[in-house]
């Protein structure tokens, strides 16, 4: 079986990897560039296979991965779609809290602040930024039926999220993810977490609505765009009296 067509292109994805692993490398290539972008179709398997000059079976596996790993979505007898945060099966798919009874009401968010400063030092190192980089910070509310449960903090890169104000934040109706995708061209594909119990301080607690010192669970999550690069940095302070994090192992 033939390599992929480009000597430039095949020269970026390792030679001793499998085929269809430099074919899934590719592609990614060209999402990270814009070629398709979010919500879009794909050219189709016969296309790619075309292009690449490899089997139509080797494009299948690599757009499996791709499924697989959130990067694309099949859609039985529509084709292959950039997977985008829009998207109302993938749209919450970072947030977790789930409420006891099982409902499926979506949670209305409110913002406290929205501004640009020098990035903190555990900022900078978790971000991957220089000394001195401006991050924008976004303090925000969640609730669940007019009830405050998560407050967050989240940073930003200031480099790439020029123009983001709190007037914007405000005029979103769609999810967070979705405007970065779309108002910045940052996609955010995967996530790493930390969890750990802490007491509610004062503050927080009365943002959140809870006694000091009641028990809250602390996630934080840094958030990975293409080439793991970090680009998001969240800190979330959730009150789970009526509602648990659910997370699924395979």
């Amino acid at each position: 079986m033939s390599t992929p067509a480009t000597s430039a292109d095949a020269g970026a994805a390792p030679s001793f990897s499998p085929l269809y692993r430099q074919i899934k490398a590719l592609i990614t290539r060209s999402l990270e560039a814009g070629a398709w972008k979010p919500g879009e179709a794909i050219p189709s398997e016969v296309e790619l296979a075309q292009r690449f000059k490899v089997s139509q079976g080797t494009v299948r596996k690599a757009i499996d991965e791709l499924a697989t790993d959130n990067l694309l979505v099949r859609r039985q007898g529509k084709g292959t779609f950039v997977a985008t945060h829009a998207e109302a099966r993938v749209q919450y798919r970072f947030l977790r809290l789930v409420p006891d009874d099982g409902s499926a009401e979506r949670m209305t968010r409110r913002f406290l602040d929205c501004r640009r400063l020098r990035a903190p030092a555990e900022v900078t190192r978790a971000l991957e930024l220089k000394s001195g980089d401006a991050v924008v910070h976004v303090r925000r509310l969640l609730h669940f039926r007019e009830r405050p449960v998560v407050l967050d903090d989240i940073w930003l890169p200031g480099a790439l999220f020029r123009g983001l104000t709190a007037e914007r934040l405000d005029e979103w109706r769609g999810p967070l993810y979705g405007l970065f995708e779309s108002e910045f061209g940052v996609s955010m594909i995967r996530a790493e977490e930390k969890i750990r119990a802490v007491a509610a301080d004062e503050p927080c607690a009365a943002l959140l609505g809870v006694a000091v010192a009641a028990p809250l669970l602390s996630v934080e999550r840094v958030a990975f765009t293409y080439g793991d690069r970090p680009v998001e940095l969240r800190r979330g302070l959730y009150d789970t009296r009526d509602q648990y994090y659910r997370n699924e192992l395979s």
